[in-house]
Formats: C-alpha cells, structure tokens, sequence
C-alpha cells in the first residue's frame, strides 16, 4: 500500500518524516509506504490536492491520499475557519471532481483523506516542549501559550509564538532546520496526546491501517 500525504511546505514534510519516523518504519514493514509531499503552500495544496488524489486513486486501487494543509490562514480558496470546514471543502471538491467525470465509486471518497495542523505545523513545536527548550538553551520554558496548544487561535497562531520564543533568546526561527530539529527529539505519541483535536486523528490513522502482506 502506498499512502500519499500532501502538506504545504518543505518544513512540514522534514518535520513530519523526522518525527513519524517511528511509526513510518513499522508501517513499511507491513508493507505500507508512507510519502510526504510538499506542495508550495496552502492554496496550491487546497485548489490541486483533490485532482491529484483523483489521479492517483483511479490508477492506484491501494492507494491512500491523505491532505494535510495548516489550518491558518483562514478562508483560503473557499471560507473556512474549522477543521471541519476546511475538511468540508476539500471532501466537497474531491465529490464534485467524481460528479464532473462521471466517476460513480464511493470507495474512493474513502480513500481520500483531510486532517489539518491546527492551526499551523509549530502547535506540535510547542507541543514539544523538552526538546523546544533545550533548542533554546534553556532549562525550562516560560509559557505565553494556551493549553491545549491547538487551541491557540488565528489570532495569534502557534508559529507566531514560537518566533517569539526565539527571538526572547536572541535567535531566530528558521522552519526548516528548527522545526526537523526539534520534532526530531520528540516521540510522536506524546506529541499527539498533547495535540488530541487534529494531530491525533491523523496519527491514528495511520496506525489503523491494515497490514499489507509482503513477498
């Protein structure tokens, strides 16, 4: 089985191979192949991903297409401020693209998948703390963040406070290198606990898939 993963950028597809890492290595000893692709940026992801999942799941019968846009910005390509709006939409598009080229099998739709950072890929930085503060140099932190952190809002998106952080010690926050980094050193499991509304559903997933037989 091949299972696809569409994220916006090349900071969450490091991020998310260094910290799933783990659990991606069980799942290919079962037979499931797990590959993140970067898409260059959340409208790109939101106007291509159903197309591109079409493609793949018509050609591929095992095949699982999983979109894992931010949640933040809202109201990118169509309104949504929820995960079950920004689910909605794509979901909606995804039927709509079966509708428009006269494709009736409803497994696909099934095949389809939408989670979503909430709001955005640092909720998991955050999420991170004991690896967050010792990239930091420092012993412990001192939190300006709600718990759970995924309900850190548009207002102020986790990303943002984790600029913050760095910039409160004299750094700077470079997501390619810091978010791999950090995600690196967690375990992925305490890292869903922490991130239960989103992150854990995807995570889930995942683990729910059926083994493949291999040889």
């Amino acid at each position: 089985m091949r299972v696809i993963v569409y994220v916006e950028g090349p900071s969450d597809r490091l991020a998310m191979e260094e910290l799933l890492m783990p659990l991606t290595q069980g799942l290919a000893a079962r037979g499931i192949g797990i590959q993140f692709i970067q898409t260059d940026g959340k409208q790109r992801l939101l106007r291509r991903s159903p197309l591109k999942a079409l493609n793949i799941l018509r050609n591929e019968p095992d095949a699982v297409v999983i979109a894992l846009p931010d949640l933040y910005p809202p109201d990118i390509v169509f309104p949504h401020r929820t995960p079950q709006e920004l689910q909605s939409g794509l979901s909606g598009e995804f039927r709509r693209l079966l509708s428009e080229k006269h494709i009736d099998d409803s497994r696909l739709c099934q095949r389809f998948q939408v989670f979503c950072f909430k709001h955005d890929l640092e909720a998991l930085v955050l999420a991170a703390e004991i690896p967050l503060a010792s990239r930091l140099g420092v012993n412990s932190l001192n939190r300006t963040w709600v718990l759970p952190v995924e309900n850190q809002d548009h207002g102020c998106p986790p990303k943002r406070v984790v600029e913050d952080l760095f910039e409160a010690q004299q750094d700077r926050y470079r997501d390619t290198i810091d978010a791999p980094l950090i995600l690196g050193s967690a375990h992925y499991d305490q890292v869903a606990a922490a991130c239960p509304q989103c992150f854990k559903p995807f995570v889930d997933f995942l683990m729910s898939l059926p083994a493949v037989r291999v040889g």
